[in-house]
């Protein structure tokens, strides 16, 4: 029981039985694994599921057996919504949990494969004990896993860099769709454009890190030399442009069978879809 364990000062305690909880952590944090841990387990009490601070990075089997029932690690909750940029997502975990952006970003860029897309859009409960590298290795591995499934849930399989081209669709269509039922009309415009190498000239994809929110004007087109600027390059950017939903991928890999070239926003929001340039300009003038 004073053998020392090494573990993470912030771990996650999964749900299940003290025999696959004790399993699972096992693996991670050296031998925990025999009857006798069990059945120390079981008298330090049942183990709740969530985030544990242990309080230090080396303890004793008993002290860490006991941390597992007792201790808890205070969260602060917070959302990653479908459509906004990695970049902005660590300005908010920045500001609102004090942590340093220059070290989250440089975390990021390290351990990130992909400059966007990858992160999993949804709240996240993140303990207040993490410093900068717990926390983007947590988002980094635990995306990446979930992608993974997420592929072969939908596809039957997985090749990384052809799910990343998925989500470059998939992170278009988010950012230019009014709505979920929009998105496969979206889906069919980039499709259908791709196709017949035309150019696919979306604000969306200028909307990408630091310019999430900044509206697209004649300058900026003229002045951003990125793979994002779809207005000058023709095919897609080399990375997403954001974070994206089920439904926008859903979308990408399932557009709808249409002839439509062209969009524009109506007066209710929501887009007109054309199949010719001279239609596309009787709606701009409206």
């Amino acid at each position: 029981m004073i053998q020392p364990i090494s573990t993470q000062k912030i771990i996650y305690v999964p749900k299940g039985g003290i025999n696959s909880i004790i399993t699972q952590l096992g693996t991670q944090n050296g031998n925990i694994s025999t009857g006798f841990d069990k059945l120390l387990m079981r008298f330090f009490g049942y183990p709740q599921s969530g985030w544990i601070d242990m309080g230090g990075t080396v303890l004793t089997k008993a002290d860490f057996l006991y941390q597992l029932s007792h201790a808890k690690a205070a969260t602060h909750a917070i959302t990653l919504i479908p459509g906004e940029t990695a970049y902005i997502f660590l300005k908010q975990l920045s500001e609102e949990l004090n942590f340093s952006f220059d070290a989250l970003w440089r975390e990021y860029e390290r351990l990130s494969q992909f400059e966007d897309g990858w992160i999993i859009p949804e709240t996240y409960n993140i303990p207040l004990g993490a410093d900068e590298k717990w926390l983007i290795s947590y988002l980094v591995n635990d995306s990446k896993k979930r992608n993974e499934a997420l592929s072969r849930e939908l596809t039957g399989g997985y090749d990384e860099s052809e799910w990343n081209r998925i989500l470059i669709i998939a992170s278009i269509i988010q950012k230019e769709s009014a709505n979920d039922a929009e998105m496969p009309i979206v889906s069919s415009v980039i499709h259908n454009r791709l196709k017949i190498r035309m150019k696919l000239q979306m604000d969306g994809t200028l909307n990408y890190g630091q310019f999430s929110h900044t509206k697209i004007t004649p300058k900026r087109i003229r002045e951003d030399t990125s793979s994002y600027n779809t207005y000058v390059y023709y095919g897609l950017p080399k990375n997403p442009v954001c974070a994206v939903s089920k439904e926008a991928v859903k979308a990408a890999l399932k557009p709808d069978e249409t002839k439509y070239l062209y969009f524009v926003k109506g007066e209710n929001g929501q887009h007109l879809f054309t199949e010719t340039y001279s239609e596309h300009l009787k709606n701009i003038s409206k």
